[in-house]
């Protein structure tokens, strides 16, 4: 494979609106020990990227300030020690930062083969998401078979992802969601009951759904004001798992029903975490996930692409809210 000098990557220029962000050139990266050079082919838009842009989540000491979590494409160069993976393997990976560029860097444990049967720009979408949603509902809320779950937040790519896995084990799904139109699409995913959240209360319709049970993992990206209200909703033992607070962090209720109902609430972030922890996410994935995505039981919902060069606009729609699963960056 040819690598070039340079690449085309985005460029923020300061902290701000998406209009910060444009096309810029620079040199490669070059990988170091058991790290793989992607030639990038797509890169998924999250939330963090958002932050990021805004100046409200820096990125770990020693990770590229270049935005982008989760890529596609193609293995162009191996650095000393790499073993999985050789030049010209298809991959998608999760990223420390980098991903909006043409080539990045990667952990090569953090690379995954893409699963039969996607294309680059759904396999885009695969990474941060999937490492999110299994390390966080599965692992840290113990989401089992016949188990109740409340996804908050079910238009996004997390929320998509977290219906569709948490229907492929065997649990109920309620989630919520803006309008009623949203409520039949995610309905199709196989979520039992989705709330729209404009028109209705969902602590009062789980509970009537639940004969007042509640449920029994909350996976929440709301925060504020649903803190109180998730503490309500769940049931006896319940776990709630926090992963983002697009409301505020800054909260003031009443916790004595947590300690009342045994609850656990938890919360965690990815980006930070070491280079072992993410591989052994990854391993997990491969052994638990992989395989229903290679079967089509679930599948990675692509709402909007935009060439790598317009990320501005990528960040402009997701910022309205109005999209179903993920936006993705396509640079070749």
């Amino acid at each position: 494979m040819t690598i070039p000098n340079s690449m085309t990557y985005i460029e923020q220029h300061g902290f701000g609106d998406p209009e910060v962000l444009q096309p810029g050139k620079a040199a490669l990266p070059v990988p170091g020990n058991e790290e793989l050079l992607i030639k990038v082919a797509a890169a998924g838009v999250n939330g963090p990227d958002l932050l990021q842009r805004k100046g409200k989540y820096s990125p770990p000491v020693g990770a590229s300030p270049i935005l982008g979590l989760e890529l596609s494409g193609t293995v162009a160069a191996v650095g000393p020690g790499t073993k999985r993976f050789k030049v010209g393997d298809k991959v998608c990976a999760l990223a420390p930062g980098g991903a909006y560029a043409e080539y990045a860097v990667v952990p090569e444990p953090h690379a995954l083969r893409i699963p039969e049967g996607l294309s680059m720009i759904e396999a885009a979408g695969l990474p941060e998401t999937y490492f999110t949603v299994w390390t966080n509902l599965f692992e840290r809320g113990s989401l089992a078979p016949g188990e109740t779950v409340l996804i908050h937040g079910g238009t996004g790519g997390i929320g998509t992802t977290a219906i569709q896995l948490a229907v492929a084990f065997g649990a109920t799904v309620f989630t919520t969601v803006p309008g009623t139109a949203k409520v039949h699409a995610i309905e199709r995913l196989g979520a039992t009951r989705a709330i729209d959240y404009l028109t209705e209360d969902f602590v009062e319709v789980v509970k009537a759904a639940t004969g007042g049970r509640g449920v029994d993992v909350i996976l929440d990206v709301v925060g504020g004001s649903y803190v109180a209200r998730n503490i309500e909703v769940a049931a006896l033992d319940g776990r709630i798992v926090q992963i983002s607070w697009l409301t505020g962090s800054e909260i003031s209720t009443d916790f004595w029903p947590l300690m009342l109902k045994r609850l656990t609430w938890t919360g965690s972030t990815l980006r930070a975490r070491t280079v072992e922890q993410k591989a052994a996410i990854a391993r997990s994935l491969e052994a638990n996930v992989w395989p229903l995505i290679a079967s089509g039981k679930v599948k990675p919902l692509v709402h909007a692409t935009f060439p790598l060069a317009e990320a501005a606009r990528a960040h402009a729609l997701m910022e309205k809210q109005e999209h179903i699963g993920k936006i993705v960056l396509v640079a070749e």
